[in-house]
């Protein structure tokens, strides 16, 4: 763990920010504001981060050495516009913006991307997060790896074009794959029966790719070949379109994807 202690401003109160101010504050880190313009929002994350708030970025504190930007992506390039921050380090954690968005605020900018879903209920061990990072010069670079190292022991330095490519499998990965247990949920509820049935099957599947590749674990009726099961399954979903649409799109690139394989 690195020694080095910064005095940081989040611009955002929701789920990132939570997470992330958290553990920075565990690391020993000094949280000096927290700037959303959802008054309750500020009070609740600087209650929790011991902190200043603010509900306008005109009257942020100028004294911090870092500036985090963890609002959503539409608003990252309107507050990076409107600060006023001199020469400090200025960060977005998104996994999808370019990093330049923030280059009227500070020379010194760069991303600071946690790679995880979060949820402001549920406890995460930060240690085991990749964080990854870029920054416009080596001076910010040296820090933001400072300042991961202290919370994470999984840091990555990349690029945009990669930071990009990763939160698009992340979208395939748990996103999509989210959507999908949703799915399954509401079918089995409009037959009456309980999502928990699949939750030891969701383990076990969970569990394979743990050591192995995903291509080489998956198994079901796509990749058998199993004509007569896929028509049956379809034949259960022709009340609903729109999951029967998914399902054979589905099915289809598992058998393209068997038979490249």
């Amino acid at each position: 763990m690195a020694d080095k202690k910064y005095k940081i401003v989040f611009i955002g109160a929701g789920n990132v920010a939570t997470h992330l101010g958290l553990a920075l504050l565990k690391s020993k880190h000094t949280i000096v504001q927290v700037c959303s313009l959802r008054n309750s929002s500020s009070k609740e994350l600087a209650k929790l981060l011991k902190s200043k708030i603010s509900t306008s970025v005109e009257d942020i504190d100028t004294s911090a050495d870092i500036y985090i930007v963890a609002t959503n992506d539409d608003t990252i390039t309107k507050v990076a516009n409107k600060i006023k921050i001199n020469n400090k380090i200025i960060v977005h954690t998104s996994g999808s913006i370019d990093m330049n968005v923030l280059q009227k605020a500070s020379p010194n900018i760069g991303v600071f991307y946690p790679l995880q879903t979060f949820s402001k209920q549920k406890k995460i061990d930060f240690s085991k997060i990749p964080v990854c990072i870029e920054a416009s010069n080596n001076k910010t670079s040296k820090v933001l790896k400072t300042l991961a190292k202290s919370i994470s022991n999984n840091v990555i330095e990349i690029d945009s074009k990669q930071r990009k490519t990763i939160h698009l499998a992340a979208v395939f990965a748990n996103n999509f794959t989210n959507h999908l247990y949703t799915i399954a949920e509401d079918i089995l509820i409009k037959n009456d029966l309980p999502f928990d049935i699949l939750k030891p099957l969701i383990e076990e599947t969970n569990n394979k790719i743990r050591n192995n590749s995903p291509a080489k674990m998956q198994t079901g009726p796509s990749v058998r070949g199993d004509s007569k099961t896929l028509k049956a399954h379809e034949q259960l979903l022709l009340n609903d379109k729109d999951y029967l649409q998914v399902y054979k799109l589905l099915s289809k690139s598992i058998i393209k994807s068997k038979k490249n394989n």
